[in-house]
């Protein structure tokens, strides 16, 4: 016999409601701005929990333009737009020359990370532990040198309008995924013993004057700033003229060394940690 209730029960049932879903399972509660203070919880809380697991304990974040491409790849596109038929154009050819100039940058952040885990890790797989932002680019080369290395390195990727998927040198176990800038800039200098700026844009000078503002107001402990690439970085910022100006006093513009290999780079953070060890 069928009960009267079963007239007056609700299409569909409660427990098919989103109403009903658990907090924690319902991901467009989540996503609401009201819950914005929680994600921003979970997203500092998730990778630091695993970092500590895998026992990472202190970094190098490594930082550089997504668009630099691996020499081989650079002389081929530029071989086959000398080679095209009909003639491809001028500009085109031009920027595939300056690719295959700037793509000797690539060799140094491989090389980079590669003298790092053989002169500074010592083996461990817990200190200077190299960081990049997890994509292609000098992010791919600096991972891509640990990799080759038999080191360990750490990739933190953020979220874009046009999806940017982690390069395949990042450790599996140390890739992470961040929808907030602001969080993802406290985990590549939480840990960070130095930093290192290869040729860039928006996003690399973004990191570096943060790093070099953070110093200079000493909210966090001095380090080693290394600019690698003279020629690009006496042209992309002229910080003689800021001193000139007033804008910024001699000990703030002597917060970073440029130099224009990785020896000289791994030489200057090797020599920092061993002067402050002593």
């Amino acid at each position: 016999m069928t009960s009267h209730w079963d007239d007056d029960a609700p299409k569909p049932h409660p427990k098919e409601s989103e109403a009903y879903k658990l907090a924690s399972q319902d991901i467009d509660f989540l996503a609401t701005d009201d819950l914005r203070p929680i994600r921003l919880q979970l997203e500092l809380l998730k990778p630091e929990l695993n970092l500590r697991r895998e026992d990472i304990r202190s970094t190098i974040p490594v930082f550089g333009s997504a668009r630099i491409l691996p020499p081989d790849v650079a002389a081929k596109n530029l071989e086959a737009l000398e080679a095209a038929n009909p003639p491809a154009a001028p500009a085109d050819i031009a920027r595939a020359r300056k690719q295959l100039t700037y793509a000797h940058y690539y060799g140094e952040a491989q090389a980079f990370s590669r003298l790092v885990a053989e002169h500074l890790q010592n083996g461990d797989g817990q200190h200077f532990v190299i960081v990049t932002g997890g994509g292609p680019g000098i992010m791919e080369a600096a991972n891509r040198g640990a990799h080759q290395a038999g080191a360990r390195s750490i990739g933190l990727n953020i979220t874009l309008p046009h999806e940017q998927a982690p390069n395949p040198y990042t450790s599996p176990e140390l890739c992470f995924q961040f929808r907030y800038f602001a969080i993802r800039k406290m985990h590549f200098l939480l840990r960070a013993k130095a930093l290192v700026a290869f040729p860039g844009g928006y996003g690399t000078l973004d990191e570096l004057f943060e790093v070099l503002t953070l110093i200079q107001t000493e909210k966090i402990a001095p380090m080693p700033v290394v600019l690698i690439g003279r020629e690009f970085w006496q042209r992309a910022v002229d910080f003689d003229f800021l001193v000139e100006e007033g804008t910024l006093d001699n000990e703030s513009a002597s917060l970073f060394q440029v130099v224009d290999t990785a020896d000289e780079a791994v030489s200057i953070i090797a020599e920092f940690h061993q002067e402050h060890t002593e």
